[in-house]
């Protein structure tokens, strides 16, 4: 079935807020975690967001490339262009490599994000990896005449790309031309010529121990570069969607604009998508603010602000419950909510599997595929796909109570719904089948070390007996060169 897909044009700003894709192959590129520390809630949101978009443009048959970056270096403890390097500072806490900091941080990013079953994206390239792209990026920059050298540090010039673009403040809404009115600085209290002046490239301090040779001096690139310059390579000058957190509006996007309008006149893509923030008391949470919760802190139940443990579903669940573009409220009470949602679904979903059919429908079920194309068509609407589902889940239990009929055919149309949208689109998975799953695998793994033992000391009595037993109750077990396997016939 073929659909229409409509996304936000936070660009617009006008009533018309969505338009058609549609080309078959879309470009995404989606700002990454800065690697210094386990990912929270906040960093939950937009790969979740984005696992949302990947996922329904695959199912409507785009071919998506999902550039996702990881960033490395750069990222600034106070802001873009000051401070120290966060894991740079980091690396000097715990006496490590900054490598061994950003390796161990993004293997654990993966590991979370696998539990709350985000796919991986297209590639994923770190910013440490793309020093020479963003050199190049920034040497262009200069060429153009929007960038200046400063004690070997290298800066936008906003005031310039200002004048002759009148852009800078395209996507947020900043009123920049006041800014450059009131915030010049005293001559000799900054490099820099305005405040509102960003760094391309920044000359390292002796004591900085991330730092790469350049034109301009020894050091490493500022923040926004690493983006705009990776976007560039792995997906072109213009390419289809941009997303994050609606924090990086400005001045990360931003900047990102005026980077990629300095060197190619126009802006890096076609949409731009912010999904709102996690908030706890109406404050965002994150770790600059000290009031985050870290994702294995609420796996384990082990935060003092939690009352009990959430598991990776119920996550996913209660994020999937608000709009991306609304704020989501921290709450016990609604994590619980979420819990219970999503626990009745996957019990939903078992019942709807042992219904009994009748000869006719007493119920319209046709309808529900529709509507959760139209809402997931309605700026990837989740709540109201999942409120849709809890309508279903009311006819599957009346049905159940013998209160009304199902064809056979209209519960698999229903299923193939739940597995459409519900599993496939939305991501969701029943955790009490994936455990079981895992235990399942753990006592094979057992049985075949056991009988592996068994092999080894010659004993084939009882490495057949194994074999033959697991036969007799469908599973067949294959010897290889690595070992046994086994599978169910």
């Amino acid at each position: 079935m073929e659909q229409n897909l409509l996304i936000h044009n936070s660009l617009t700003r006008t009533k018309e807020l969505f338009k058609p894709l549609t080309e078959g192959r879309v470009g995404m590129y989606v700002c990454g975690p800065t690697v210094y520390g386990d990912g929270h809630l906040g960093h939950a949101r937009p790969a979740i967001t984005f696992d949302i978009v990947f996922r329904y443009l695959q199912h409507l048959g785009y071919k998506v490339r999902y550039v996702r970056n990881i960033t490395d270096v750069g990222h600034l403890e106070h802001d873009a262009d000051e401070g120290e390097d966060k894991i740079a500072k980091k690396a000097r806490l715990e006496q490590l490599e900054p490598m061994e900091v950003a390796q161990y941080y993004t293997n654990r990013y993966h590991n979370a994000m696998d539990r709350l079953n985000v796919l991986r994206p297209s590639i994923e390239p770190h910013a440490s990896g793309h020093i020479i792209e963003q050199i190049e990026l920034v040497e262009k920059i200069i060429d153009k005449g929007y960038a200046y050298v400063s004690n070997g540090s290298v800066y936008f010039d906003v005031r310039k790309y200002q004048e002759d673009t009148k852009k800078y403040g395209c996507l947020s809404g900043r009123v920049i031309d006041e800014m450059l009115s009131t915030t010049r600085e005293l001559d000799g209290q900054s490099e820099k010529r305005e405040t509102a002046d960003f760094a391309l490239w920044k000359k390292a301090a002796p004591e900085h121990i991330m730092r790469w040779n350049s034109p301009w001096s020894v050091g490493f690139p500022g923040w926004h570069t690493e983006c705009t310059a990776m976007g560039c390579k792995y997906l072109g000058e213009t390419f289809d969607i941009h997303g994050g957190g609606m924090d990086l509006m400005f001045p990360h996007h931003e900047s990102e604009i005026a980077q990629a309008t300095a060197v190619t006149g126009h802006g890096p893509c076609k949409y731009w998508m912010h999904n709102n923030m996690i908030t706890i008391n109406g404050q965002k949470m994150g770790k600059s603010l000290g009031n985050f919760i870290t994702l294995d802190e609420f796996f384990t139940g082990s935060h003092k602000l939690l009352t009990q443990a959430y598991t990776p579903m119920t996550i996913r669940f209660f994020i999937l419950q608000a709009h991306y573009r609304s704020t989501v409220d921290f709450s016990n009470e609604a994590l619980q909510a979420a819990e219970k949602g999503y626990s009745r679904l996957m019990q939903v979903y078992k019942t709807l599997k042992s219904l009994q059919p009748s000869k006719s429908s007493s119920v319209d079920v046709k309808e529900y595929r529709q509507k959760c194309y139209d809402a997931m068509n309605d700026d990837f609407n989740t709540p109201i796909v999942i409120s849709h589902f809890f309508d279903m889940a009311k006819v599957i239990n009346t049905v159940n109570d013998k209160k009304a009929t199902l064809t056979q055919a209209d519960i698999d149309e229903l299923k193939s719904v739940f597995d459409t949208f519900l599993f496939d689109i939305l991501g969701l998975k029943d955790e009490a089948s994936s455990d079981n799953t895992q235990i399942v695998d753990g006592l094979m793994q057992m049985i075949l070390d056991v009988r592996a033992q068994a092999k080894a000391n010659k004993d084939w009595t009882t490495s057949d007996k194994i074999r033959d037993t697991l036969a007799a109750i469908g599973i067949s077990v294959k010897d290889g060169k690595d070992g046994a396997t086994w599978e169910l016939k």
